[in-house]
């Protein structure tokens, strides 16, 4: 008796009576999703109960809660660093990075789980509890063996020395928060967008919505650690601001789990580390093997299911030929089957493009390294800057770290400038609904984060100028660091948000959460090449009585230099990213194949 399949899954009688009586509404929209999605039972999901805004409003309160948590460590940890665990502002700078870096770099961890084992809603949850743990160990221990006496670590009262066991405790805890908000990140900006059917249109569009609010919801969350959080962290307590943190995680957790009925999901789809493998040495096997002409001829498994769980198929392209052999047959028909019983020796097409996507995305990630170093300077450099400004707006001092929230305020307002007035004028233009494609959002973004740069090297210059003591701040107010405060906004608003939907759009199904972690492994990398050229520019102009351009005292380096020389880093790295984005050629989903020539023998 034949079994009635939707996306590959069998359905039960009840599901197969509702399948064929409402397949398709008067716009031949059909009730149950066709992108392979299936409930938390594993059938496959009905549109009108599961998944779209219902759910997505949970995972965007959620998400914002974990970065109001994650962020009430994160934009303050220099000051805490140079204040309680008394490093200079060289070794906090670079400590700071390093963390922010390995935050990041843990995404990959994450993204793989996901993929591969653990699906997205499963990944979500386990490193939501690692992060919860970290913030209550970084809470007590802060509590108990680092912010003392109580109070200090506010600019004026000074703390005692950190025990050994105390310096291992923060360590401990700051790293399980980077493991737990770092494997998060990646899962949650592939989970939001799992809950919409890119096949049916008005979820389409919804989808795309979707990225803009995601950010926003990024941005909110940190506006309210940098204001209310920090405000109390820099002044002196510590403790209340990192049990906050805790607190704002375990709420997040909650929200999380109250969408569980409703979420949507899509199968873990295996190692893609031997998917990849695979096609190199299937290739190597046959390199004197000639490609055919005829891309009919290339083996792929019958109907709309590729042979990767839960990945539809990818059209065939002509990028990176030679990996092409790997699915070229080299025995006869009737021997087809036989040969594609071992991955090892052939593979399908879906696989083959697979490595090629990842292999076209790998240019344009790179070119957004150096941005990424931009951004970085922010939580950072920033922040030093600002402490060595006039802080004071009249009888109010004005935390340095809670400048920032001029970032946020400038990533809001330009995500509803950009959807509300820009992107309708675009479109007239471009003649593309979104306005904007995703790379030129990109290429905008960099523009404006080498203005950034610029920006606070005058405002560098200008601080220097008013410098009237060499040990004491400069009369110069911290106002002057709202325009490149305002610019890393705006750039982020192309920037980021772009990355988040092209690497997300661009990634094949098998591989969706590890496409979202290329956004957060470029800012990774871009932490480390920051903590490289710190270290590179003080070895190259510390010397002798000249303390450098990032010296403990400011006022005694040309932080400006540095500034101006990461603009023109930005300048070259934009002429590359320009050529990469010409030549890149993006994904092609087959919505509807008609198996022909050797596959259908196999």
């Amino acid at each position: 008796m034949a079994v009635l399949e939707v996306n590959g899954i069998p359905l039960k009688n009840k599901e197969i009576a509702m399948y064929n009586t409402t397949c398709v509404d008067e716009k031949g929209i059909s009730p149950i999703t066709e992108d392979g999605s299936v409930d938390r039972k594993g059938r496959p999901a009905v549109k009108s109960k599961t998944g779209k805004w219902k759910s997505t409003l949970l995972l965007l309160v959620n998400y914002g809660l974990v970065t109001f948590a994650f962020f009430g460590l994160g934009v303050n940890l220099v000051l805490f660093l140079t204040r309680v665990m008394q490093q200079e502002n060289a070794d906090a700078a670079n400590n700071v990075s390093k963390w922010t870096g390995t935050v990041y770099i843990f995404s990959l961890i994450g993204a793989f789980l996901s993929d591969s084992y653990w699906g997205r809603y499963l990944t979500c949850a386990m490193f939501q509890l690692i992060f919860i743990l970290g913030l209550a160990l970084l809470s007590l221990s802060s509590w108990i063996l680092l912010v003392k006496p109580s109070g200090c670590g506010d600019g004026k009262l000074q703390c005692e020395p950190i025990s050994a066991v105390g310096t291992v405790m923060f360590y401990i805890s700051i790293y399980l928060i980077a493991f737990g908000n770092g494997g998060y990140q990646p899962t949650i900006a592939s989970f939001g967008p799992d809950q919409y059917d890119e096949r049916d249109p008005s979820e389409s569009s919804s989808k795309a919505t979707f990225f803009s609010y995601f950010y926003v919801a990024l941005n909110v969350g940190s506006l309210f650690s940098n204001t209310i959080l920090v405000y109390y962290e820099d002044s002196g307590q510590w403790v209340i601001g990192f049990w906050t943190s805790t607190a704002a995680a375990v709420i997040a957790f909650l929200f999380f789990l109250l969408g569980t009925p409703r979420y949507r999901h899509f199968k873990a789809s295996g190692n893609p580390l031997s998917r990849i493998a695979q096609v190199f040495v299937a290739a190597a096997r046959k390199w004197k093997v000639n490609v055919p002409d005829n891309d009919a001829l290339l083996y792929e498994v019958k109907g709309k299911e590729s042979a990767i769980a839960g990945s539809r198929k990818i059209s065939h392209s002509y990028a990176f030929r030679f990996l092409d052999k790997a699915a070229t047959v080299t025995t006869d028909a009737s021997s087809v089957w036989q040969e594609a019983k071992s991955p090892w020796k052939l593979c399908t097409v879906t696989q083959v493009e697979e490595v090629k996507c990842v292999l076209k995305l790998l240019p344009i990630w790179l070119c957004t390294i150096i941005y990424s170093v931009v951004f970085t300077q922010m939580a950072s450099l920033f922040v030093e800057q600002g402490t060595m400004m006039n802080r004071r707006l009249g009888s109010f001092s004005i935390p340095p770290a809670s400048m920032s929230a001029f970032d946020i305020i400038s990533v809001i307002f330009f995500i509803c400038i950009y959807r509300q007035i820009l992107m309708p004028v675009v479109v007239k233009f471009t003649n593309n609904p979104d306005g904007l494609t995703e790379l030129q959002r990109m290429g905008v973004g960099l523009v404006i984060g080498m203005l950034a740069m610029i920006a606070a090297g005058v405002t560098e210059l200008a601080r220097l100028k008013n410098v009237t003591e060499p040990d004491q701040e400069s009369s110069l107010t911290i106002l002057w660091q709202i325009p490149q405060y305002s610019l890393i906004g705006a750039s982020e608003v192309f920037m980021y948000v772009g990355q988040l939907k092209f690497f997300n759009g661009q990634a094949p199904d098998g591989i969706k959460s590890f496409g979202s972690s290329l956004n957060m492994a470029s800012i990774s990398l871009g932490n480390y090449t920051s903590i490289i050229l710190v270290s590179v520019v003080m070895a190259a102009t510390a010397k002798g009585e000249t303390p450098g351009w990032i010296p403990s005292n400011l006022n005694a380096g040309h932080l400006d230099r540095f500034f101006f020389m990461l603009a023109a880093l930005t300048a070259v790295d934009l002429v590359f990213y320009v050529l990469c984005a010409r030549w890149y050629k993006g994904i092609r989903i087959e919505s509807d194949i008609d198996e022909e020539g050797i596959a259908s023998m196999s």
